[in-house]
């Protein structure tokens, strides 16, 4: 039988235990710097950019990521959808310009070909007109999710 998710209702410390028990390391994404093991990094492993994190863990990953978020913040400007219906790439973008918050600890280049074919796809996508159009009111914002191309196959989004 399989279980899925069998961690899901651990709490943290719960889960942080048990990793520690069985010599399972934990991403490095969960430090403040990689290595650290200080786990004063993001709250959660997920899409570096994923519209279910909290605030905090969003603003360290655009502090992370500043070349992923500068491409969701031109889909997010050129479909004229909101990243998240509360919050959108561009204030995100100013709040992590602010003082105080996660420090970034490191700062992901994004530099490489895959990076580079990633983001000129993306791009070429968004010279075409959208591939559906969403049944919705104009004037309300909507959500922009995951740069609309599909799911990460982590959240179930």
């Amino acid at each position: 039988m399989d279980e899925w998710l069998p961690i899901r209702d651990w709490t943290t410390s719960a889960v942080r235990e048990f990793c520690d028990a069985s010599d399972i390391a934990h991403h490095w994404a969960y430090d403040s710097v990689p290595g650290a093991g200080d786990l004063n990094g993001s709250t959660r492993c997920s899409c570096s950019i994923c519209i279910m994190a909290n605030r905090s863990d969003l603003i360290l990953a655009v502090r992370r990521r500043p070349r992923l978020t500068a491409l969701y913040a031109q889909v997010e400007q050129v479909r004229g959808h909101r990243f998240r219906q509360d919050l959108s790439i561009a204030e995100l973008l100013q709040l992590a310009q602010r003082r105080g918050g996660p420090a970034p600890g490191i700062v992901l280049a994004d530099d490489g070909p895959e990076f580079d074919a990633m983001a000129a796809a993306v791009r070429a996508a968004l010279a075409e007109p959208p591939r559906r159009t969403l049944d919705v009111d104009p004037d309300a914002p909507q959500q922009l999710g995951l740069l609309g191309f599909g799911d990460c196959g982590s959240c179930g989004l």
